[in-house]
């Protein structure tokens, strides 16, 4: 008796007069397995089920009421996946986007509370960029208080003849210091993409890590899963714990950025701002050093260090930083011996000398670090490349040496690799999203 009323107060209190309905996926090839396996199996399958731990989610976290309060508030536009869809305003847009997946990508924005706040987007369709998204409406949606989970729709816009959408937040709506999710979805299909709108205050101290060459072992991230070097994760996540605002750049188009934003979160590389080029550039040198040169001069940053590989040494010198603040991976060489500092033994000795000079610098002021939220990226829509656990699996094979020798150290391996590895029976890699979450930001399998 006991038990069934305990069982009557959970139905109650879970779900209510709502009817519920569920049922585990069995295989054909299960049939053939003993009975006596089959309940085990069932129950692996139950706990990985995305869609049961959604729902368990839903009911400890109250969602329906949250949702019934974001109703009744006035002040902001609710924003619904699930909303129709418009009629295209051009009638040989659907021909155009016929058998094409959109690889839509909206720039990650840093800007000051006093300056402009301008949201930069471009709408694609094709891996290769194939379709332009032309004379079309986009949303503009900010998630102006990023814990409430709540999207604020701002303006609607129509693309230009390149697929961009251009959007400066009026005065009267700019935002205070803090991160705020974007997104731009397209009124004709809902597909949509996200990124990031950092408001600094003045004098924010950064670290700028180059993608191509320092982080990953082979030569280009357009591989198959290529691996990362040992320890970059962990030195990375050193100086975020320190309350610095990472920054990550890369030389590569735009149009790359879905591979690379997954490529970053397969490996559980801490969240940061990523800048790419726009589009093919015959000098992606000067790109990266205009581009950091005005972050600094109007966003008023401060590049306490930076990180890359050899080409990146004319960039970090153009900035003016010294060459105890580049680090440099890869083998010493006497041309540019004076003008950084080579990490010739790898990030893991790299990383025992940060901690040992960083044990007595005090964290950032809590005023600073109130912007920054510690966490993973989210993973978003996965590549074809990165969805098999064995290509992960090989990336953290690599031989690692030896950890440097400080009270109860813990392996390199299992400081780097993702949560999805460290635990076999728990969720994906990236996880503690907190403000920084980044969401399925495509339709089907959009990534090229």
């Amino acid at each position: 008796v006991p038990l069934q009323i305990n069982l009557l107060l959970l139905l109650i209190l879970w779900w209510g007069s709502k009817r519920l309905d569920y049922a585990l996926y069995c295989p054909d090839v299960l049939t053939s397995f003993p009975t006596v396996a089959l309940p085990h199996l069932f129950h692996a399958s139950y706990w990985e089920s995305t869609d049961v731990a959604a729902f368990l989610l839903r009911q400890l976290i109250r969602c329906d009421s949250v949702k019934a309060q974001e109703a009744d508030s006035k002040d902001s536009a609710a924003f619904s996946p699930s909303s129709p869809r418009e009629k295209w305003l051009r009638r040989r847009t659907p021909v155009k986007l016929r058998n094409v997946t959109g690889n839509h990508r909206v720039n990650d924005i840093i800007a000051t509370e006093e300056g402009p706040q301008t949201l930069v987007g471009r709408f694609m369709y094709g891996p290769l960029d194939m379709v332009t998204l032309t004379g079309e409406k986009v949303d503009i949606l900010l998630m102006t208080q990023p814990q409430s989970g709540r999207w604020v729709h701002f303006d609607t816009e129509v693309t230009t003849s390149s697929g961009r959408v251009v959007y400066t937040i009026p005065k009267s709506k700019k935002l205070a210091t803090g991160v705020y999710p974007i997104k731009m979805m397209v009124k004709g299909d809902q597909t949509s993409a996200e990124a990031y709108l950092t408001v600094l205050p003045r004098g924010m101290e950064c670290v700028v890590f180059s993608i191509d060459g320092s982080f990953a072992a082979s030569v280009s991230i357009m591989g198959s899963d290529p691996k990362v070097r040992p320890g970059a994760v962990d030195v990375v996540r050193h100086w975020q714990d320190l309350g610095y605002l990472i920054i990550y750049i890369t030389g590569r188009p735009d149009m790359q950025k879905q591979r690379v934003v997954s490529w970053l979160s397969q490996h559980n590389f801490p969240q940061g701002m990523i800048f790419f080029s726009e589009g093919l550039v015959h000098d992606p040198l000067r790109q990266k050093t205009i581009f950091l040169r005005n972050l600094v001069q109007e966003c008023h940053i401060k590049i306490n260090s930076a990180y890359g590989s050899m080409k990146d040494i004319s960039v970090y010198n153009m900035l003016g930083l010294s060459p105890s603040q580049i680090y440099i991976v890869g083998r010493p060489s006497k041309k540019y011996q004076n003008q950084c500092q080579f990490l010739s033994d790898g990030y893991a000795v790299h990383l025992s000398s940060l901690q040992f000079g960083h044990r007595t610098r005090p964290k950032k002021t809590s005023s600073v670090r109130m912007v920054l939220r510690k966490g993973s990226f989210g993973l978003s829509a996965k590549p074809d490349f990165l969805c098999k656990r064995t290509h992960l699996r090989r990336t953290m094979s690599v031989q690692h040496p030896d950890p440097p020798c400080t009270p109860n150290p813990k392996p390199e391996r299992a400081q780097s690799q993702p949560e999805s590895d460290q635990d076999p029976g728990g969720g994906g890699g990236g996880g503690g999203h907190g403000v920084w979450g980044r969401a399925s930001i495509h339709r089907g399998d959009a990534t090229p």
